[in-house]
């Protein structure tokens, strides 16, 4: 049991406690009145109202006793009420709700003077609470990796660039983008690892080289003159590698340059080259390697997305608390914006409680219907049966001072 439990059920003794004293104060006074009367007639006033007081005392106990429990475990109709109809009562509770405080106008006309808009505003403004939001964030990204299967994400990736490549006309978009590059020049850098490449492999293949010229060599032509005419194929073949190689402005070097942008145009341009480039993109799609490098893009990103909103230095981390405080400060100075988004929040919350109030309640009958009859009717006696004591009280007062004056009207009418 909770502190605050503990101090109501403290508070329910108490109130118990006095409304019993005072049932017993009037019996005792009841007693005396009784046994003094004839010795002193005036006590008659005082017994008829103790005897008043005990009736409404006990009439009210009884009452009170009846919601909850059976009086002295009597099995009297109609007592125990809310253990036994508890669910009935759960319900026109939810009811009541539903009906009472989630109506549409009402719901409107709450939050119309909330302005939740600039509140949400003012709250976001401030970085600390920006970046509690960026936490959260954060907390959310990191979520994926439990809620999203990586297989099934791959798998999904996988299938919208088979898609994708198989339905689009991809050569003007990239020829667009390829002769972007090949303008710039961009793709030298990948031609000089290429030349490099071919370069050290003929300077380290010399046997290789050789053995291909002295195999193509005519049968007639004797062993040292292919020999030599080899040696002199490898020596021309490797000083036209390193010349490609080292200059930068090399014939071969420009003939592929030109290729590449009359490539790049004819992506944009030529039919048949457009159909080639479709026909290899659908070929491509339907390699089994397009779900490797799926999956291997998207544990990429996922462990990318998750260690930067993590980061509370990260660039990431950083760009969302700033847009969460520009945000924020948007809220407060732009009352179009304001109002658009107080509206949004009202038609929504309007919609809900027109077409749902009864199922928003609901949870009432559900928790009500899960609990047991007796837990309830003690949970409820806790925090509302002090209150009920005082019923008990006035009941006692008041069935005093009735009884008190209908004995006088009786012996000032009837003698």
């Amino acid at each position: 049991m909770g502190s605050a439990d503990a101090m109501r059920r403290r508070g329910l003794i108490r109130a118990k406690m006095f409304a019993t004293a005072l049932l017993v104060a009037m019996g005792i006074v009841f007693v005396a009145c009784w046994l003094l009367e004839r010795t002193y007639p005036w006590l008659g006033y005082v017994r008829a109202a103790a005897e008043a007081g005990m009736v409404g005392a006990l009439a009210d106990w009884f009452a009170v006793t009846a919601l909850f429990r059976r009086p002295l475990g009597l099995p009297i109709p109609h007592t125990a009420i809310i253990p036994r109809r508890k669910d009935s009562i759960g319900s026109a509770l939810s009811e009541f709700v539903a009906a009472n405080f989630v109506s549409e106008s009402l719901v409107r006309e709450k939050l119309s003077r909330l302005d939740i808009a600039a509140r949400l505003g003012a709250w976001l403004a401030d970085p600390a609470h920006a970046e509690q939001v960026a936490g959260e964030v954060a907390s959310v990204i990191r979520g994926l990796e439990t809620v999203l299967s990586d297989d099934v994400v791959a798998d999904q990736i996988a299938d919208l660039a088979r898609t994708t490549l198989e339905k689009a006309d991809i050569g003007p978009p990239l020829g667009r983008v390829a002769g972007e590059v090949f303008r710039r020049g961009d793709h030298h850098a990948l031609v000089d690892v290429i030349v490099d490449r071919c370069h050290t492999w003929i300077r380290d293949n010399r046997e290789t080289v050789t053995k291909i010229v002295t195999a193509r060599a005519p049968g007639w032509s004797p062993r040292f003159v292919d020999s030599i005419v080899a040696d002199r194929v490898y020596h021309e073949v490797e000083t036209f590698a390193t010349a490609v190689k080292v200059d930068s402005g090399h014939p071969l070097r420009r003939a592929l340059d030109r290729f590449l942008l009359e490539f790049a145009a004819d992506l944009q341009a030529d039919p048949t080259t457009r159909a080639r480039a479709n026909d290899a993109a659908r070929r491509i799609a339907g390699n089994a390697q397009v779900r490797v490098l799926a999956s291997g893009v998207w544990e990429s990103a996922k462990r990318g997305l998750a260690d930067a909103a993590a980061d509370p230095g990260s660039r990431l981390r950083r760009a969302i608390v700033d847009g969460l405080v520009g945000f924020g400060h948007r809220l407060t100075t732009d009352s179009v914006i304001s109002e658009k988004i107080n509206l949004y929040i009202a038609d929504a919350a309007g919609y809900l409680a027109a077409n749902h109030a009864r199922a928003l309640t609901g949870i009432i009958d559900d928790t009500i219907a899960r609990w047991d009859g007796t837990r309830t009717a003690r949970a409820i006696e806790l925090h509302i049966g002090k209150d009920l004591q005082f019923i008990r009280v006035n009941g006692t007062v008041v069935g005093a001072l009735a009884g008190l004056a209908i004995y006088s009207v009786a012996r000032a009418v009837l003698g």
